[in-house]
């Protein structure tokens, strides 16, 4: 198993770049993700229906390009993250955390002994298929995996400072879309209520001496979260560009048409 980029620059005072691939979840993608200088590449599994086999070859991709892999996993036990983990993720995320109870049992599932209970497997590229020696492997990828939970209900805030202090918890996220629909305000992402619920979110990842992130769309975003003490910020995501090259395309193919003199030249 190999050094986290992502561990790498937090440890070392910098923030991280965030790529999410959703859509075209080819290698060659990651790879050329990894090449431009991005740090880690966000697969989401909550809302996209692609199984565990895309982690794996999204997984080789992104160690070919030095970058690290995150999983956004589904929710549906202690299965879940192990095989995430095990197909190649070098972080998950956790969606909807809501209580200091349940991160740790997160940290249980994602920690080999003696920090938790996860279960051992070296088969795959996240054990070099069994090359590493199992006892070295264990213990570099209890340091060099990270575990990030997603703050986004009313319930995780009201105790966001426990959530934070679990020891084995490494980033908060915040996610403003949820977060606006928990506290009554739908897509109010401005509302004082939940910028209010933000800077407690930072402030117990500063106490707690965590790292936080939230999603930013564009830089001014971005650049707003970093001064705000984030250390982790989404740059770009597959299923927007897509879809906003696409009407981008549309728009500026838009006016063409058949001129008159073309119709006279074809009779």
């Amino acid at each position: 198993m190999r050094e986290s980029r992502v561990l790498r620059k937090l440890r070392g005072g910098d923030f991280v770049r965030v790529v999410g691939i959703n859509r075209v979840t080819e290698p060659w993608l990651a790879e050329v993700v990894g090449r431009l200088g991005f740090d880690v590449v966000w697969l989401d599994m909550e809302h996209r229906a692609f199984g565990y086999e895309v982690i794996d070859r999204v997984a080789v991709a992104c160690r070919a390009a030095g970058i690290d892999l995150m999983v956004r996993i589904l929710k549906t036990g202690y299965s879940s993250p192990m095989r995430a983990l095990e197909c190649g993720a070098h972080g998950l995320m956790i969606p909807h955390c809501r209580s200091a109870e349940e991160a740790r049992q997160w940290v249980e599932w994602t920690r080999f002994p003696p920090l938790g209970r996860r279960g051992f497997d070296n088969a795959g590229v996240h054990g070099d298929y069994t090359l590493a020696d199992p006892v070295e492997f264990m213990a570099q990828s209890n340091t060099e995996t990270f575990l990030v939970l997603q703050i986004e209900d009313r319930e995780a805030v009201e105790c966001v400072e426990e959530i934070a202090a679990v020891p084995g918890v490494d980033l908060l996220f915040v996610g403003p879309a949820d977060l606006t629909l928990s506290y009554g305000v739908p897509m109010e992402f401005d509302h004082p209520e939940v910028q209010r619920v933000i800077d407690r979110v930072a402030r117990a990842a500063a106490r707690a001496g965590k790292w936080w992130g939230i999603v930013t769309e564009t830089p001014e975003a971005a650049q707003t979260a970093l001064d705000r003490g984030a250390r982790m910020v989404t740059c770009a995501n597959d299923h927007f560009l897509l879809v906003r090259g696409l009407q981008k395309a549309y728009h500026d193919f838009e006016q063409i048409a058949i001129r008159a003199e073309s119709k006279t030249a074809q009779r």
